[in-house]
């Protein structure tokens, strides 16, 4: 008789310590969604990475880019497609005979297999709408790594003046 209530006194306890490690569990799991959300929000994309980027200015903060980029793998991981997609905003509100200039951004790509440090021009975009955004779009195939940079530009100019540093947006090694 004793035996049997002891071996019920420990099931109970174990049962316990069950029951007590569960919310436990359930709060480190609760703790680590955040890491799993990207996961979770590239599953529903349908790409095999995806990550919103930006917000990124122009050195005078009058000129600012964000936006998302998506990258789709083949089965053999040989090739890839990226696609990026984003807003200019140009926050210029001077008007051009005040020294007022267009929004610009400019994105740089780094291909597979290009050795050094070889990045070619990947798309630039122009916006001249103190106040309001354009919205942009490419994709490229046998990307390693994209970057950003947000200048401002003369509304006649071909140079681009004031502008932020060069900002990583994907590398193949960030997946």
């Amino acid at each position: 008789m004793i035996k049997k209530l002891s071996t019920a006194l420990l099931a109970t306890a174990a049962l316990g310590a069950v029951a007590l490690a569960a919310p436990a569990t359930a709060h480190a799991a609760t703790a680590a969604a955040p890491v799993a959300a990207p996961a979770a929000a590239t599953a529903q994309s349908g790409y095999d990475y995806s990550e919103n980027w930006g917000h990124y200015f122009s050195s005078n903060h009058r000129a600012k880019s964000r936006g998302w980029i998506g990258v789709e793998w083949d089965h053999h991981q040989k090739w890839n497609r990226v696609d990026v997609k984003g807003k200019l905003y140009d926050l210029d509100h001077r008007t051009y005979k005040q020294g007022g200039k267009c929004a610009y951004v400019k994105f740089a790509v780094h291909h597979f297999g290009d050795k050094g440090h070889q990045w070619y021009d990947g798309k630039s975009y122009r916006y001249c709408g103190a106040g309001g955004a354009k919205h942009f779009a490419f994709g490229k195939h046998k990307v390693d790594s994209v970057r950003v940079k947000v200048c401002q530009i003369g509304l006649r100019s071909s140079h681009p003046t004031r502008c932020g540093d060069w900002e990583y947006i994907y590398t193949a090694e960030s997946e």
